[in-house]
């Protein structure tokens, strides 16, 4: 068990590579990758299980303890990310399946992955790790809404049918994870715990490498703009956070965790809402940010490594239980 454990924390660590890989292996050979396809709303409900085994209901003391912070990190994933890609598909004039798999982007919580470069950063791992329990829980409402104000005028956007999903795929998941480490606790679930990268970056993989396969047309045809509209939405994302946590004076670790949660979203399910809901090409924009983001997540995180904490940035840390987990 100690052997896959450490086996799953490496592929944890090295999953941007292996995104890249299969990403580029999907699109070289799509048939050995596109019977994936069906399956997407499976995989991501299995990683969002997963994320539900990983949070206590202490992990959301920290709302309680520093309000301010948890609740405009959350504020500013549904705000400054829909506004940055709205912009974009104005500024590019894109076509209206690529703007609505952008704007879905856009309007999705914080990505999983955001707790583990927040904590590589250096910063509030656990204002990091609530901001990302709320929004998640949030989504069932929040972005099926911002996709109807902010989508409606490119395609029909249907919001029950999408509150329906991101209940199905998000929401039952995670609550079902949050009981079951309620009730079973202890070492069982931390064994379990530990595998967990494994579970998600296979899953995760298997979701980019499925999309990428049933779009190699629409990639080779629209594929540099893309690439260059994801870029610039997570680039501007990480940027605009850490801008505004700084005007509004919070601690540099916080500014650190509000970058980067709302710089880093949960681009599996747009990809997943934008192939359930819309059109396959409308799911490359989630596929290839889920790639992109965490090699410049990284980046990010080692950049902010080396910015000096305030004094009581270790307390803090302590105070979450969280160190030895999120490096799990």
């Amino acid at each position: 068990m100690n052997a896959l454990i450490r086996f799953s924390q490496f592929v944890g660590n090295t999953f941007a590579v292996w995104a890249l890989v299969f990403a580029v292996l999907a699109f070289v050979f799509p048939s050995g990758f596109s019977w994936i396809a069906p399956y997407i709303s499976i995989l991501l409900g299995i990683i969002m299980f997963g994320m539900g085994l990983t949070l206590k209901l202490g992990d959301f003391k920290e709302v309680v303890k520093a309000p301010k912070a948890v609740l405009f990190t959350v504020a500013a994933q549904y705000i400054v990310m829909p506004l940055i890609s709205v912009l974009l598909v104005w500024v590019f004039q894109l076509p209206a399946e690529i703007a609505i798999g952008v704007i879905l982007v856009g309007c999705t919580p914080g990505g999983t992955s955001s707790n583990v470069m927040t904590f590589l950063a250096k910063g509030n791992v656990a204002v990091s790790i609530a901001a990302t329990s709320i929004s998640t829980l949030l989504a069932p409402v929040v972005t099926p809404m911002l996709t109807l104000l902010l989508a409606s005028a490119l395609l029909p956007v249907s919001f029950m049918d999408m509150f329906i999903s991101i209940v199905q795929i998000v929401l039952i998941p995670v609550v079902a994870g949050v009981v079951v480490n309620y009730l079973l606790g202890g070492e069982r679930v931390e064994k379990v715990v530990g595998v967990l990268p494994l579970v998600s970056v296979v899953g995760i993989i298997a979701v980019i490498a499925a999309v990428v396969s049933t779009n190699v047309q629409n990639i080779i045809e629209t594929g540099l703009l893309i690439f260059a509209v994801v870029i610039l939405h997570n680039l501007l994302g990480y940027g605009v956070g850490f801008v505004i946590g700084r005007l509004l004076h919070f601690k540099v670790q916080d500014q650190k965790a509000i970058s980067i949660e709302v710089g880093m979203q949960n681009s599996g399910l747009a990809a997943t809402l934008a192939a359930a809901h819309f059109s396959p090409i409308a799911a490359v924009p989630g596929a290839i940010f889920s790639v992109w983001h965490n090699i410049s997540g990284s980046l990010v995180a080692n950049w902010m490594s080396k910015m000096e904490n305030d004094d009581d940035d270790n307390s803090e840390l302590e105070e979450t239980g969280k160190t030895e987990e999120i490096i799990n």
